[in-house]
Formats: structure tokens, C-alpha cells, sequence
């Protein structure tokens, strides 16, 4: 019979659970003022999104927030992966009330792109490089506190292009930073090809503690059964590379959105399946997948 664990390690992180709370307490004020946009999904997750969208949250993207008249009375929600600061100028722009749910760790992280950005610019020398996923909300965010110079580096691949193509000099200082959800091993190879070919790097460690953790508690969780159920939104970054990362360790790893994507073929009699997701999957969709799983192995 079909023996079913959930990661407990996997589920919302603290960014994500702040910012679907501050959404709840507005949405949930019968009195409380006009309509709550969120600039960009809140989660990257359709079911959880849904469900506040059921609520009355309004998503709306940047092309949208550009082409707003002025409106009195409604608020803008920033979610966890932070903006640039020109989204900031154009809610004052349009009359918006902001809830800043950009998590402390990001926040953290534009200063201190804001910082070596300024100081790169004062001694006219140098460049600033962040590891990260192009077009990436906090990449953007990112971005944006150097307005627009910092050059992504998606991969290792990347980089040696970027440095082939004369855009990255290595005869200049470089700082490296990286997007607070990404491989921690990654960014370690790539801080390494720079270390050994570059005279003034710096390197600064920004992938949130949490995630890095994950990473090594999400190993041991794939390792240990027979197969993974990875639920995340697939426009997750996040999700993608955590189910990866399940899928090198553990080939019978399976991606899926909801519990209508199991397959009953995926699954031995005496399997021990491990139900586990990304930091953008409510806990309530991993338990949901883990009972459908847990009929199939009943049907069996």
C-alpha cells in the first residue's frame, strides 16, 4: 500500500505568508476602502491566487499600472518580490495607497545593489552582475536600483558570453550579487569562474538562509523515497529550480500544478511517495494532493 509523507519543510516562506496576510486583512474589511490591485500575480500558484482572487483582489501588471488614469482611494499591493523604484513614483502618480509587502530579505538586497551601484558610479569604474532569472519580478526590482545598468546572469553560459561578446570585463572590478531564490550551488560556480579570472571581486552572499536551507532539506526528503510529487505553479522560478533539483536526485520526480495532474500509472503498490513544493505552494494544496494520492493508492 502507498505510503504518502509531506515535506515539512515546503510550503509558503515568510515573504509569501506576509503578503497573503496583509491581503486577506484588507480583502476581509467589509469597510475598508475601494479595491486591493496586486501589481503582478501575489503567488505563483493558479489555485491559491484563485481562491483570493474569489476574495476580490485585482492582478494587474505593469503595462496596466503605465496606462491607469488617477484614481482616488484604491491601493496597490506590492508583493514579496519588491519593485523598482519607478513603480513606487507612479502609484504617488496616480493617487494609490500602497501595502509594501516586499520581503526584509529582498529589501535588503536593493540597498546594498543601490550601494555598490553608487559606488561604482562615483569611481567610474566597475560593474555589477546579479544571478538571477532575466525578466524575474525581483530581478526587475533589482535592476532597477541601478537604473537598469546592473548586467543578469542567468548561468554560468551566460556569463562566458557576456565575456566573449567584450560586455563583461574581466580587467574591471566586479561585484556579483543573486536573486534571493536561486541555487545556492550555482551561484558558488559561477562566484568561482569569476574568483579565478577576475583581480577585484567581490562576492556577496544573498540567497535567502531559508531557501538555502531548503535546498539541503529537499535533497535528503527526495533521497528518501521512492517517488516525488513536486506541486508548484510552472511560472514559478522557484518551483523550477527546487523540482529540478528533486529530479537529480530522484529520476521518478513528476511536476505538477494541482491533484488533477496525477497520473495513477506513476505509482507502484508499495511506493513511498514523498509530496513536497515550492515556496510559493499553500500547505492546504500540498495535503490536498497528498489525500488524492493517497485514493489512488486505495484503488490500486
Amino acid at each position: 500500500m502507498l505510503k504518502v509523507d509531506i515535506d515539512r519543510n515546503s510550503g509558503f516562506c515568510a515573504g509569501v505568508i506576509s503578503a497573503i496576510s496583509k491581503a486577506e486583512e484588507f480583502l476581509d474589511d467589509a469597510s475598508g476602502p475601494g479595491r486591493l490591485y496586486s501589481l503582478g500575480s501575489i503567488v505563483h500558484n493558479d489555485a491559491e491566487l484563485s481562491r483570493l482572487e474569489g476574495k476580490g483582489l485585482v492582478t494587474i501588471d505593469t503595462e496596466d499600472l503605465e496606462i491607469m488614469n488617477p484614481i482616488q482611494g484604491e491601493t496597490l499591493l506590492i508583493r514579496a518580490h519588491g519593485e523598482p523604484p519607478r513603480t513606487y513614483s507612479r502609484a504617488a502618480e496616480l493617487g494609490l495607497k500602497v501595502i509594501d509587502c516586499t520581503c526584509p530579505v529582498v529589501l535588503k538586497l536593493q540597498k546594498r545593489i543601490r550601494e555598490a551601484y553608487l559606488e561604482a558610479r562615483a569611481s567610474g569604474r566597475g560593474q555589477i552582475l546579479i544571478f538571477g532569472k532575466p525578466g524575474h519580478a525581483e530581478v526587475l526590482g533589482l535592476l532597477g536600483q541601478t537604473e537598469g545598468e546592473a548586467l543578469v546572469v542567468e548561468n554560468l553560459q551566460s556569463l562566458e558570453n557576456l565575456v566573449n561578446q567584450g560586455v563583461v570585463s574581466l580587467d574591471q572590478p566586479i561585484e556579483i550579487f543573486s536573486q534571493t531564490t536561486k541555487s545556492p550551488s550555482e551561484y558558488e560556480q559561477l562566484c568561482q569562474w569569476l574568483s579565478g579570472r577576475v583581480e577585484q571581486l567581490r562576492t556577496h552572499n544573498t540567497i535567502c538562509r531559508q531557501v538555502a536551507t531548503r535546498h539541503a532539506n529537499l535533497s535528503a526528503f527526495a533521497m528518501e523515497h521512492d517517488i516525488i510529487i513536486f506541486v508548484s505553479g510552472k511560472a514559478s522560478s522557484n518551483g523550477k529550480v527546487l523540482c529540478d533539483l528533486c529530479k537529480g536526485v530522484n529520476i521518478r520526480t513528476y511536476h505538477i500544478d494541482s491533484p488533477s495532474d496525477l497520473k495513477k500509472e506513476w505509482f507502484r503498490p508499495d511506493d513511498k511517495v514523498g509530496v513536497c513544493g515550492a515556496t510559493s505552494t499553500p500547505k492546504w494544496l500540498l495535503e490536498q494532493t497528498a489525500s488524492c494520492i493517497g485514493e489512488i493508492g486505495k484503488n490500486q
